[in-house]
């Protein structure tokens, strides 16, 4: 494992860019509320476009993790090159995660306080500030690490990026199952609520 500054940084990339695009998208149908009852317009794009809109900022912020893990540990890995596999399932769970409370906060508008409360928990019970090894050894901390999605995007993150090993397939497809299962689950439930958008918003 490299410094503990880029053992951080890389544990919070993944974690910025899903929580960014889930509580931005939790207001993102009021803020364009003119949009989606004047025009015909899908409002299910609006929380993909919080995600694409987040995912410049994690691009960026990647380039200087690389560029500094190039320095600092005088290395590059060649399985960065499986990073947009990761992106891909952090943008499922994102984006499904986004649909839920987008249209839940159209009727329920203290939504996006709950949301940000559950992801300041969630943050916490994911294995950034600290490696997965240092959790109390009890059964509900080893269950808490293997029912949390971001535990393995995380760790997948760390290992090409500081570790230039290739993460283990099972978190990828674990990681990816989550973010499908979300991803389906936040459309449909999208889908039958946006019918009352119009008389809400």
């Amino acid at each position: 494992m490299g410094s503990y500054p880029l053992f951080l940084f890389a544990g919070m990339l993944p974690w910025l860019l899903f929580s960014e695009t889930v509580q931005r998208s939790a207001t993102s149908l009021l803020e364009q509320a003119n949009l989606i009852t004047k025009t015909v317009f899908p409002s299910e794009i609006i929380p993909v476009s919080v995600f694409l809109s987040a995912l410049v900022s994690h691009l960026l912020a990647l380039t200087l993790m690389i560029a500094a893990t190039g320095i600092l540990a005088n290395h590059i890995s060649i399985f960065l090159a499986l990073l947009p596999f990761y992106v891909f399932a952090i943008g499922l769970l994102a984006i499904g995660l986004g649909w839920i409370v987008a249209s839940l906060h159209v009727f329920l508008r203290d939504t996006a306080q709950v949301v940000s409360v559950v992801m300041t928990f969630w943050f916490w019970i994911t294995p950034i500030f600290i490696s997965e090894d240092r959790y109390p050894n009890r059964v509900w901390a080893h269950w808490l690490l293997a029912a949390n999605p971001m535990t393995y995007l995380v760790r997948a993150y760390r290992a090409m990026l500081i570790d230039s090993t290739a993460p283990a397939a099972t978190d990828l497809a674990i990681a990816t199952a989550y973010g499908c299962a979300v991803f389906v689950a936040g459309g449909l439930f999208f889908r039958h609520m946006k019918r009352g958008f119009a008389d809400v918003l």
